[in-house]
C-alpha cells in the first residue's frame, strides 16, 4: 500500500468485476502515477486524504473532511444520484462519471433483440427445446422502421450499428432542432412521440429515467404502436408503464418486447412477463463487457492529463469554477 498516492481506488466493486484488476488496470495506463487500492475501510480512512484523485461507486463525506489534496472524484457509474454531489461541490472537487463506458454492449444487444423477433429466433429455440421440427414464418428487418428514444451515448451507438440494416431511423430527443444521427429527429412531446410510435416497426428506449420519461411509454402509447411492433427497453424499467405492457403483449397490442430492464427490478418470480413467450427478458445485463476498466481507465487517464494543465475533463458531472 503506497502512503502518498495519486489514486486512491476504494474497495467497494461493481458489476461482479475486481477493484484489484481496476488499480491495475490504472497503474498500466498511468506508468508515472501512484496508483493505491484501499481494501479495508482502515486504508481508505487513511489513503483518502493523501489522494489527488479517487475513483469508486461512491464516497463517504465523512472521508471529504480530510481530503485537502482531493481534486477529483471519478464515479464508476454512469449515474451519480447516489454519490454526495452536495458535500463534493463544498470541497471543491471535481466529479466524473463512467457515461459511455457500457454503451457498445447494450447497442449490440439492442440489434440482437430486434433481429430475434425479426427472424422469430425466439420460436425456432422454443421448438429446439421441445424437439419439434415444424416450420414457422419470418420477418426481415429490412426496410423497417425503428425509432431510438434518446440520442446520448448509448442511443448514438445504436444508430451507429443500424446503419447496415437498409431500415429508416426516428431519433427522439430533448432538443430536436440539434438534430442528430437519424433520418428524422422529434421531441418528447406527447405529439412527436405518438408519431414516431404510429410509424415504427422497433422503438429502443435509451433514454434516462426522469419525471419526463417515466412511464412514457404507458397505454396511449402502446396503443399508437403498430400491431406487429416491438419494443426494446436498454435504458430503465420505469420507463415503461410494466402493467400496460402486459396488457399489450397478452391482447397482441403489440407483436413483442424485449426488456433488459424492468419495473420492478428484479422481476418477481411470478410475475406474468415471465410466461409471455413474446416477451424476451435479460437481468440487467445489456452493458456487461469485458472491456468494462479498459474504458473507465482511460476516462481517468484523461482525465489525470487535463487535471495537470493539457485539455478539458471528460464525462464531467460538476466541476468548480476556475476562477
Amino acid at each position: 500500500m503506497s502512503t502518498n498516492p495519486d489514486i486512491v481506488v476504494l474497495r467497494e466493486g461493481t458489476e461482479g468485476l475486481s477493484m484489484e484488476s481496476y488499480a491495475d488496470t490504472l497503474r498500466e495506463r498511468l506508468p508515472d502515477h501512484t496508483v493505491a487500492l484501499a481494501r479495508t475501510p482502515k486504508e481508505e480512512r487513511e489513503l483518502v486524504p493523501k489522494a489527488r484523485i479517487v475513483t469508486g461507486i461512491t464516497i463517504e463525506e465523512d472521508l471529504l473532511e480530510s481530503a485537502d489534496r482531493l481534486e477529483l472524484f471519478a464515479c464508476t457509474f454512469a449515474g451519480t444520484d447516489h454519490v454526495p454531489m452536495d458535500a463534493l461541490a463544498d470541497h471543491g472537487v471535481a466529479v466524473t462519471n463512467a457515461g459511455g463506458i457500457h454503451a457498445p454492449g447494450i447497442a449490440e444487444q439492442s440489434i440482437a433483440n430486434m433481429l430475434v423477433f425479426a427472424r422469430n429466433l425466439h420460436e425456432g429455440w422454443r421448438r429446439k427445446r421441445n424437439g419439434e421440427w415444424r416450420h414457422f414464418q419470418s420477418q426481415e428487418f429490412t426496410d423497417s422502421t425503428v425509432t431510438v428514444v434518446g440520442l446520448g451515448s448509448i442511443g448514438q451507438e445504436i444508430v451507429k450499428r443500424l446503419e447496415g440494416f437498409d431500415v429508416e431511423t426516428i431519433g427522439i430527443r430533448y432538443t430536436p432542432s440539434k438534430g442528430g444521427p437519424t433520418d428524422e429527429v422529434l421531441g418528447f412531446e406527447d405529439e412527436d412521440i405518438h408519431e414516431a410510435f404510429s410509424r415504427s416497426e422497433y422503438v429502443v428506449l435509451a433514454c434516462p429515467l426522469n419525471d419526463l420519461t417515466r412511464n412514457l411509454v404507458d397505454a396511449d402509447a402502446l396503443a399508437t404502436l403498430p400491431p406487429n411492433a416491438v419494443i426494446v427497453n436498454a435504458a430503465r424499467g420505469g420507463i415503461i408503464d410494466t402493467d400496460a405492457l402486459v396488457s399489450a403483449l397478452q391482447f397482441n397490442g403489440i407483436r413483442g418486447a424485449a426488456l433488459d430492464v424492468t419495473d420492478p427490478e428484479p422481476l418477481p418470480n411470478d410475475h406474468e412477463l415471465w410466461d409471455l413467450e413474446n416477451c424476451l427478458i435479460t437481468p440487467h445485463t445489456g452493458g456487461h463487457t469485458p472491456k468494462h476498466w479498459d474504458r473507465l481507465a482511460d476516462i481517468v487517464a484523461t482525465n489525470v492529463d487535463a487535471l495537470e494543465g493539457d485539455g478539458d475533463l471528460a464525462n464531467v458531472v460538476y466541476q468548480p469554477n476556475s476562477s
